[in-house]
């Protein structure tokens, strides 16, 4: 998913190690279509978003900020059910959720899944309908399963035996036949980050089908009278660009389903394949379109179905960060310029700003890359390398590991960082105390708050030791 890190200077090749990333691309103004929303663009040298130059838009909303265009995203929204009506697709209410984007993905015809109780209560507040609604979770708590329930969801994956009996009781109780995925673990480990890689053996999510505990969960639920088995979910990780991963999970889920049908004969109604499709970070990061990977993963299916002579079941996928990563940009106030020289007399530039790993931790988590350019003014000083980092006391504050930035960035320029829509707010922390940053929708030249900005007083208000 990343490479490597490499010295940062004023200097092109002759300074950097192999491997390291290309050299400074010709335009430092340019922005990659296949990176940035579908409305960015420079209007004499500032970057604008949804019809807004970011200049306005931070002057209304200030930094750090993160800048969503609608528009964009419902437009990838329906991008993955235009012209397949056989297929269910989930929003990953992980990768972001409030009630705004929850709106807006029921109006597209979506499905949703959340994984906590707080995400169901953000999609509930949002009037979601709870038929299209999948509950995931590792670790559901009785509360957690006991509210999903009365809410009527329309499916919960089920991730233990454990989980499967505390929802049989509490179905019963509520007097509801409860539908049911039950979440395989196929051996499958993707091309990706090792903790974002979800179908591999050694770890927490689901049912192996290598020891068989797979095929006695699926007894379970059956054996349950409040329960109803309506299909098997597989999951292989995230910021997947190849389909060969989901061929295998596919022939083995498949496998299961023919195993089941032969054994309790049920044709399972569901096959959910997950998802966690990838987006482009960098130049050279090459996704599938939406219409690509539907055929595919359409495809995959049915040729696994005849093999077995299975009738194909209804496929669900869970596109994750690919319907609203591309569509975010973060825009942070550059607060200092510093470079330091190292030995052999090497100069590494570091650029901070006023956010940092509190509203973006993937860079330290996963060693994650991202694209950022100067959004308040063009330039045509030379390029250097650059380390962009936040304000936080801790040496591994880092936003973009090594970027292009002109010779002549300074305090007080913006800087716009693109595809922070997904798991960027969504995995905020008040590190050091810091508050986190609004998300701001913007679209048809308009901005509205949809998440506010965290004041000092927020972070007081929990703090039970302050007189009031």
């Amino acid at each position: 998913m990343s490479r490597n890190a490499h010295p940062a200077g004023p200097r092109h090749g002759d300074v950097l190690p192999d491997p390291h990333p290309s050299g400074a691309p010709a335009d430092l103004n340019a922005l990659d279509p296949a990176i940035w929303p579908v409305s960015a663009r420079r209007i004499d040298g500032v970057l604008n978003l949804g019809g807004a130059s970011v200049t306005a838009l931070v002057d209304e909303h200030g930094t750090p900020a993160l800048f969503l265009d609608e528009n964009d995203v419902r437009g990838r929204a329906r991008a993955y059910t235009a012209g397949f009506p056989g297929v269910d697709v989930y929003y990953a209410g992980k990768a972001f959720l409030c009630t705004a984007v929850a709106r807006w993905i029921a109006e597209e015809g979506l499905g949703l899944d959340v994984c906590t109780g707080g995400e169901l209560a953000v999609a509930l507040a949002a009037g979601f309908p709870a038929e299209r609604i999948a509950v995931h979770g590792n670790n559901k708590s009785v509360a957690e399963l006991r509210r999903a329930v009365d809410a009527r969801v329309g499916h919960v994956i089920v991730d233990s035996f454990d989980e499967i009996s505390r929802l049989a009781d509490v179905a019963s109780e509520v007097g509801v036949r409860q539908r049911v995925l039950v979440r395989v673990t196929v051996g499958v480990e993707a091309h990706t980050h090792e903790f974002i890689a979800t179908a591999h053996e050694d770890q927490k999510f689901g049912f192996s089908l290598r020891d068989g505990s797979a095929a006695r969960a699926v007894e379970a639920v059956l054996g349950a009278p409040s329960l109803e088995l309506a299909g098997l979910h597989s999951h292989i990780g995230s910021q997947i660009f190849e389909t060969s991963g989901f061929e295998v999970a596919a022939h083995r889920v498949v496998g299961l389903a023919a195993s089941i049908r032969d054994v309790h004969g049920l044709q399972v109604d569901e096959l959910n394949l997950g998802g966690g499709l990838g987006i482009a970070y960098v130049p050279g990061d090459d996704p599938e379109s939406p219409k690509q990977t539907l055929e595919r993963l359409s495809g995959i299916v049915e040729v696994e179905c005849a093999a077995v002579g299975l009738r194909v079941p209804r496929l669900s996928v869970e596109p994750g960060r690919a319907i609203i990563g591309p569509s975010g940009v973060t825009i942070y106030e550059v607060g200092t310029v510093k470079d330091v020289t190292l030995d052999g007399g090497h100069v590494r530039r570091y650029v901070s700003v006023d956010g940092g790993m509190s509203d973006n931790i993937r860079t330290a988590l996963y060693d994650a890359e991202y694209t950022c350019v100067v959004a308040n003014r063009g330039s045509a000083a030379p390029p250097m390398l650059s380390r962009v980092v936040g304000k936080h006391c801790e040496s591994g504050d880092v936003v973009v590991r090594d970027t292009w930035l002109p010779s002549d960035v300074r305090p007080g320029d913006l800087l716009a960082v693109a595809a922070t829509g997904a798991y960027c707010r969504s995995m905020a922390s008040n590190y050091n105390h810091v508050p986190r940053p609004p998300v701001v929708a913007v679209g048809d030249g308009r901005s509205n708050v949809i998440v506010r900005r965290e004041t000092e007083d927020d972070l007081l208000r929990l703090d039970t030791g302050i007189d009031r």
